[in-house]
């Protein structure tokens, strides 16, 4: 008999024989039997794809929405925050290497089912599920049970994503309640090819479009690593395709590097965060951002018709909150693109 974890994935098709093919993310991988896909949580067996993840977690914890960083998404709230291990991109300065880069161990691997998940997040008083500290397309299958009981119960739920999952998988979390998506936007198409694993970017791109259409709040973060994606061509582009395919009050933040896993490139310079966040700004973007860089000015989000400052942050906590209960600036009364009204009232001031 099979451990809890180990269940069949929805997201597969059979191609030959017992050779199959995963339709989870979009690397779509050919796996034969007893043979592993590149994220080494998918294994064939017997012509069936199976998830080793299922409800295996490697880290739960309530945090601050606002760490994510998701500035437009129930600011205010805590979410009870979880991950698998390993990831589907090969990112050699990963932050949080220590979770993507390790292969399951089902030998040590703990289960929790989704109702306990649920119970534990609504003891800690959390307002919300997050998906996140490694790529969370790996645990969808386990994430589509846990949102929609979750949704019953009125929690949010959210990814913290690299975005490359297919369109079957997004839309069956779209179905199963998911609402938010902060995407990881890693670079130009050279950056995407050289530093990820091969990965097409373009697919990336067409998430952000299609999750806008499907009605998710999307945010998207830059991480602008030193020597990579740090020149003002790549940074233009990827303003550029973030005002395409989402929009001009998509939130788009720009967050500091610091060298972790194979990579020791030097810390990212501030001044490359400003200069980035004023070219967004320039270009149409309404809600742009500098982030990893406590008590900075440009954390916070300002009116962009009237510049008054709306949400006030040091890091992920707010300090102070005049956004009306209608979604206005008090001042002049331009819409502001939030979803959620969860905000305690020593925000405001």
């Amino acid at each position: 008999m099979h451990p809890p974890n180990f269940r069949e994935s929805i997201f597969y098709e059979r191609i030959a024989d017992y050779k199959v093919k995963c339709s989870l993310c979009e690397r779509r991988c050919e796996i034969l039997p007893n043979n592993l896909g590149f994220c080494k949580t998918r294994v064939n067996i017997g012509g069936k794809i199976y998830t080793l993840v299922y409800g295996a977690l490697s880290a739960v914890e309530s945090r601050p929405i606002e760490i994510k960083p998701f500035f437009h998404y129930w600011p205010g709230s805590t979410a009870l925050t979880f991950s698998t291990w390993s990831c589907n991109f090969d990112c050699p300065w990963c932050q949080n290497w220590n979770l993507s880069k390790i292969v399951p161990n089902l030998d040590r691997i703990n289960y929790y089912p989704p109702d306990y998940i649920i119970e534990l997040a609504l003891r800690k008083g959390d307002e919300g599920l997050c998906s996140s500290f490694q790529e969370p397309t790996l645990l969808t299958d386990w994430n589509i049970d846990l949102f929609k009981i979750g949704r019953a119960q009125g929690l949010y739920a959210c990814y913290v994503s690299n975005g490359y999952m297919t369109l079957e998988a997004l839309k069956a979390l779209h179905e199963s309640g998911m609402d938010g998506l902060k995407i990881d936007i890693k670079g130009n198409s050279e950056v995407y090819e050289k530093f990820c694993g091969g990965i097409d970017s373009e697919k990336v791109w067409r998430n952000v479009r299609k999750a806008r259409k499907m009605g998710f709040h999307v945010e998207l973060v830059n991480l602008v690593v030193t020597g990579v994606n740090d020149d003002a061509d790549c940074l233009e582009s990827i303003i550029e395709r973030s005002l395409k395919e989402a929009g001009p009050e998509t939130p788009l933040h720009f967050t500091r590097y610091y060298p972790a896993y194979k990579f020791d490139n030097p810390v990212t310079k501030i001044e490359t965060l400003e200069r980035a966040y004023e070219m967004a700004k320039r270009a149409g973007v309404l809600y742009p951002y500098v982030g990893n860089v406590p008590g900075h000015k440009y954390e916070n989000t300002y009116c962009p018709n009237c510049q008054e400052t709306l949400i006030k942050r040091h890091g992920f906590k707010i300090l102070r909150y005049r956004i009306t209960e209608n979604k206005r600036c008090p001042k002049c009364g331009f819409h502001i693109n939030v979803r959620g009204s969860y905000v305690k009232k020593s925000f405001f001031s």
